[in-house]
């Protein structure tokens, strides 16, 4: 963290305040993971944390500034999901191993900060625009470079071109969000986690593509 991290009235923490926050972050982070996002009260924070409600107010208004600190934080990694893509074919068998990696690494990265995510959906789903905001870059970390690829491969003439590259690649992000998600869902259906992510990498393929893949 920098020196430029600032207390809610305004003051420039030291590297003492610093880490206060940072661990009052970590704490309500892992709260997150056990408890409803409307259960977890700034008492509790500060008392996981070992520290006091009166600090957890020097750095945040209440715990939701704090979750949107978290969230933010997230949010900026969530570039993770574009690097996958990054210089990758999606011709032949390596179309097809990037079709898996692609899913994989967006299923980690939901699974990772599942927590967190649910509490962005819940704020989006509730018509607040800092976490609509915020999902529309996390899946924008995904849908961009996916775009991307799809009008590639349509200059190269591989892809119809009567195909919207970002209504594709925004339909496929989605319900990659929304299986990942839903996981237990799929388990009460039968469906084991080595059966989903190839079944999903077919589904992106055939998407990006328009053919099944090659294997």
């Amino acid at each position: 963290m920098t020196g430029q991290v600032r207390t809610v009235d305004g003051r420039v923490a030291g590297r003492r305040g610093q880490a206060t926050r940072q661990k009052l972050l970590d704490c309500l982070s892992e709260m997150l993971h056990s408890s409803p996002y409307r259960d977890v009260k700034v008492i509790d924070v500060a008392r996981k944390a070992g520290t006091s409600p009166a600090t957890f107010y020097q750095y945040f208004p209440d715990v939701e500034g704090a979750v949107l600190e978290i969230a933010e934080q997230m949010a900026s990694e969530s570039g993770s999901l574009s690097e996958v893509l990054e210089g990758r074919s999606w011709v032949g068998k390596a179309g097809w191993q990037t079709a898996q990696d692609f899913v994989d690494d967006f299923l980690d990265f939901w699974k990772k900060n599942d927590a967190i995510l649910r509490v962005v959906d819940l704020g989006a789903a509730e018509g607040d625009k800092r976490f609509a905001k915020l999902r529309v870059k996390i899946l924008n970390s995904a849908t961009t470079p996916l775009t991307g690829s799809i009008k590639e491969l349509q200059a190269k003439g591989r892809v119809d071109k009567d195909i919207t590259p970002a209504a594709v690649s925004g339909a496929l992000v989605v319900m990659l969000s929304g299986v990942a998600s839903q996981l237990k869902g799929f388990q009460t259906w039968g469906v084991k986690q080595a059966d989903l992510r190839p079944n999903l990498a077919q589904l992106v393929h055939l998407g990006v593509t328009g053919k099944k893949p090659t294997k």
